[in-house]
């Protein structure tokens, strides 16, 4: 069973890279993010934005400038982040000086707000969710992108098209959301507000608001209430929105307050900004659908006058009957394409105008253009031939044919958008709705049990959770004992039992009996929120993969564009000069039509959407089924590096084997009691918090009371209880072992023969000789010396996982070469790895020498992936070009790591790789099919094969198969995330297929 991971936290590392590893041996006191490298006194270290930077030679320009400075002691600069890191002296240059040395360079600079720890947002800033409507392609994105980071205030802003959302950091001091909502709008876009990391604000949903005199009756109880700075309730969607005070009260006091003096009338509950993201994706879709069906029944009798009613000659007749300067048939066709372009297709021109306005194109402007153009000749061919006579051929029902094949394309890019965000849907909706709060007198006898939405459970407050019900909030239970089924959070499946101290995850199950848990964790603080906000992150992270679609898809239209007028001219140029045979030209057509009709297929059959989409959505699903399956993925850089991992390097002690140390054996060699040698070196191991030290612990303090309960308490009680000598002058040796001194002798309790030699210790040949007897059972051997006499030898075992055999033997299988390092001996070193499978073994390692045997196998250019779950393995977690944390090991650990394995399973170390390679293989499949697929489209839709083959696309075709092209790959995302959902266990490989539009 996996060990409680209440503690958790799951913070992703700003930026590619992770800080640099310093040498220091001992990495105890090392804070959680904070950087290793040390700063000399005297000097600052800043970091700044440097805007229009677009190739290395920008950079190096920049850093030039930086280092003529008087004063600047080194200077970097980061082409890809945009930033420049300068360490300088500030008694000789000031922080102006350095922005103005950028600027006068050519480029735009800002300074960035200093934060305490790596990845900490800065001071005074917020962070805004935003839905973005309109996008339809990596274009879009740019632009918006480039919008939103040109706005003064905004620090940072990700945009991500799978899920039509965005992330802005910004400074509420020099702008607002409402700020950015309209610079998104004014860009041609939609654009709404979802929520922040604001803390004094909330958004009620209110039921009991019927007519005028309710909104008036709650628009005066906000009023009266000491603390509401501000309110706005819409009466239609029944959200109210409050900021208030939080210094004056929280908002479960803010919803009582309401409720109370409104005496019960009506009832609030907190909308979760999830469930309202959902809401508008559903209610997009609804409206993508809702167009598609009125397009589609406009368009039927198009198509009926075009193909079938040529064939019913009362039919054919009526349609040909004279009226006006038209026939019947004419008017009904551009009453109704009237309808389908403008009306129907206005979203198109919308969108289009807004890409055109901001200098950018999408496929919203190749939908304009290819309609528009078949709309304007149909209605000059009537024009002309009403005024001359001679009636050209219409192409109306092309106009309208594209338009609905191009909405059926959207509707099903919706669906395909709607699964790859199942994940987090299914996360979100582990959260009960509600919580059943104990309230309790000041003598803390519970005197009352009330209902309360889960949202507005607070920090301290006791919880009543029944049978079968949810955890609320991540907590400590204070009274009852039960199972809890952790494996929606956790991936264990075994149900573990919860008593009283125990810390319970929020959105588990309560399985048995009635817990009251007090709440320590609450809102975005609880390991499921935070898990939400890591897949969130990593969804909206771009691959590096990715530069290469933005690129492309940067020159798509206006390179389809151009090949279309050069159709359009080349075969106008060729009929003029008589280059092919007049039978070639449709009936009562000239040249200018024959030429303009390839033209239009070319410009509806091109389709940029595959390539926009296939890398963000592959990686969306990709981390939803990595956290369905425990495996948390930190960012698509680390799922592209995790496919080309070549060794992983696995840490001994708590990651190959169980963590759980055992004393199997204890000897004496000087005729000493076993007794109290054993309490000679529990006194000495009592102020360790190494787990061979609570081992030994346990050991002693078991062979004392022959009690086994009494093995789990603290060393806190031993002190107290006497038994244990004092001890004097304490201290850890870190990967060595401990020294201190009891009634003024020194004691030395190690598992490093070589200290002790340092140390003038004599080692007989007998001690060596059991000590060896240790090593090779893959026992760990710990000296025990006592005023400079060795004494004693504890054996000490910490048994394998039951999986750590099996995962080599896959890893082998995959082409990649396990390394075990760890700091025992190497005796014992190659016992576990023989026992393993493990061919390469590093020993005898200190915890900074990790990251240095990770740096050694990246001499060769080879991708390394680090798998440990202690503070000593944290730099070779951030030394690795992939760090795996086990989910059970320390928080800092989790920190340094690009994936965090939930579950305590070696097991998921095969799952990331695996998820990694089919991923990434199924992305340039894509990109295979998109650009295949564009590259034989395009000529075919411009008549390259119609002189030689006769194959020749009509608009109306070629539209059909742009959309239709979309129609196999969504249909097959849809069913592999449903498949994906149902995954069997990790024990075997994982096969998924992503392919999408």
């Amino acid at each position: 069973m996996a060990p409680a991971v209440g503690g958790l936290q799951l913070t992703s590392l700003a930026g590619d890279r992770r800080p640099a590893v310093g040498d220091s041996d001992d990495l105890e006191d090392v804070r959680l993010l904070d950087s290793y490298d040390e700063i000399d006194a005297g000097v600052r270290r800043i970091q700044v934005t440097v805007t229009g930077m677009t190739c290395a030679a920008c950079s190096n320009s920049v850093e030039s400038a930086l280092k003529s400075l008087d004063g600047v002691i080194s200077a970097s600069v980061a082409l890809l982040q945009n930033k420049a890191d300068v360490v300088f002296n500030p008694a000789l240059l000031k922080d102006e000086d350095i922005k103005n040395a950028i600027e006068d360079a050519g480029f735009e600079a800002d300074i960035l707000p200093e934060s305490s720890a790596v990845g900490k947002m800065p001071r005074g800033t917020l962070v805004g969710q935003f839905t973005i409507g309109g996008m339809t392609c990596a274009a879009c994105v740019n632009s918006v992108e480039g919008i939103l980071r040109n706005l003064p205030g905004v620090k940072r802003a990700v945009v991500a098209l799978a899920t039509s959302s965005g992330e802005v950091e910004y400074d509420p001091s020099v702008i607002n959301k409402d700020d950015i909502v309209n610079a998104i709008e004014d860009s041609g876009f939609e654009a709404s507000f979802v929520q922040s990391n604001e803390q004094d604000k909330i958004i009620l949903g209110v039921v009991g608001v019927y007519s005028l005199i309710d909104a008036q009756v709650l628009e005066g109880i906000l009023s009266s209430t000491k603390g509401v700075r501000q309110f706005h309730f819409d009466q239609i969607s029944g959200e109210l929105d409050v900021l208030f005070d939080p210094e004056v009260f929280s908002s479960r006091s803010l919803v009582d307050a309401i409720q109370g003096g409104s005496d019960g009338k009506f009832k609030l509950h907190v909308r979760s900004p999830y469930k309202r993201m959902a809401s508008k994706e559903v209610e997009e879709t609804s409206t993508i659908f809702r167009l598609f069906i009125y397009s589609l029944f406009l368009s039927i009798p198009l198509f009926f006058m075009r193909v079938v009613c040529p064939h019913i000659p009362l039919m054919y007749s009526l349609l040909h009957r004279r009226c006006g300067p038209f026939l019947m048939g004419d008017w009904l066709k551009w009453a109704l394409v009237s309808l389908i372009q403008f009306v129907i297709g206005k979203r198109f021109y919308i969108a289009a105008s807004r890409a055109l306005r901001n200098g950018s194109t999408n496929m919203d402007v190749l939908v304009a253009v290819g309609t528009t153009a078949s709309y304007v000749y149909s209605v000059c061919a009537l024009l002309y031939g009403a005024l001359t006579g001679f009636w050209s051929p219409t192409y109306f029902e092309t106009s309208a044919m594209l338009i609905t094949f191009v909405l059926l394309g959207k509707y099903l890019e919706c669906l395909a958008k709607g699964k790859t965000s199942d994940a987090i849907k299914k996360l979100v909706e582990l959260a009960p709705a509600t919580a059943v709060l104990v309230v309790k007198d000041k003598g803390g006898k519970s005197i009352e049990e009330r209902e309360i939405d889960s949202l507005l459970v607070q920090p301290g407050d006791t919880l009543k959770v029944l049978p079968g019900a949810k955890i609320p909030a991540d907590g400590i239970v204070t009274w009852g004992s039960s199972y809890v089924n952790e494996s929606m959070v956790t991936g264990e499946s075994v149900p573990i039992l919860k008593e009283v101290n125990a810390s319970v995850i929020g959105g588990t199950i309560n399985l048995h009996g009635v817990l009251h848990i007090q709440a320590t964790k609450v809102g975005s603080d609880t390991v499921l929120s935070q898990i939400i906000s890591l897949v969130e992150t990593a969804q909206m992270a771009k691959a590096p993969i990715q530069k290469f679609a933005d690129y492309v898809a940067s020159i798509f239209v206006p390179s389809v564009v151009s090949l279309a007028l050069l159709t359009l001219f080349g075969w106008y140029i060729a009929g003029s000069i008589g280059a092919y045979p007049e039978e070639w030209l449709p009936e009562n057509a000239n040249h200018f039509v024959f030429a303009l009709m390839f033209s239009i297929s070319v410009v509806v059959i091109a389709c940029p959407c595959a390539l926009g989409l296939a890398t963000p959505t592959a990686i969306m699903v990709a981390t939803g089924v990595g956290a369905n399956n425990g495996v948390l993925i930190k960012g698509g850089d680390a799922l592209e590096r995790a496919q080309m991992v070549k060794y992983v390097i696995f840490d001994k002690t708590g990651t190959l084997t169980q963590g759980k140390a055992i004393v199997t054996t204890a000897k004496t060699f000087t005729g000493m009691e076993r007794g109290e040698f054993l309490k000679l070196v529990a006194s000495a191991e009592a102020s360790s918090e190494h787990p061979l030290a609570k081992a030994i612990l346990a050991y002693a303090r078991h062979f004392h009371f022959f009690d086994d309960s009494s093995a789990t308490t603290g060393t806190e009680n031993d002190a107290k209880s006497g038994w244990l000598f004092d001890v004097s002058d304490f201290s850890a040796l870190p990967g060595r072992g401990v020294q201190c001194f009891i009634d003024g002798k020194r004691i030395l309790v190690v598992g490093n023969r070589k200290l002790m030699e340092e140390n003038g210790i004599d080692i007989s040949t007998e001690v060596e000789n059991f000590v060896v007897e240790l090593e090779e059972s893959a026992k760990t051997g710990i000296l025990v010396a006592y005023n400079d006499i060795l004494i004693g030898v504890l054996g000490i075992a910490d048994p394998l996982k039951r999986e750590a055999s099996v995962v080599i033997e896959g890893l082998q299988k995959m082409g990649v070469t396990p390394v075990m390092v760890t700091g025992d001996n190497w005796r014992t070193a190659h016992a576990v790895a023989k026992e393993v499978g493990i061919q390469d073994v590093r020993a005898e390692v200190m915890p900074a020498g990790k990251a240095d045997v990770v740096r050694s196998f990246q001499k060769d250019g080879g991708i390394v992936a680090m798998v440990g779950d202690g503070i000593n393995d944290s730099p070779a977690l951030a030394a690795a070009d992939v760090g795996m944390a086990i989910g059970a090991g320390t928080d800092i650990a989790i920190e340094a790591a690009d994936y965090v394995l939930m579950r305590n399973n070696l097991e998921d170390v095969i799952t990331a790789i695996d998820l990694s390679r089919k991923t990434f293989s199924r992305i340039r499949l894509n990109y295979v099919f998109a650009m295949a697929y564009n590259v034989v489209a395009i000529p075919v839709a411009a008549g390259v094969f119609y002189p030689s083959l006769g194959i020749k696309l009509p608009p109306w075709v070629a539209g059909a198969c742009m959309a239709l092209s979309s129609l196999p790959i969504n249909c097959k995302l849809y069913l592999d995330c449903n498949w994906c959902s149902t995954l069997p266990p990790p024990s075997r490989s994982i096969s998924l297929v992503f392919i999408y539009a």
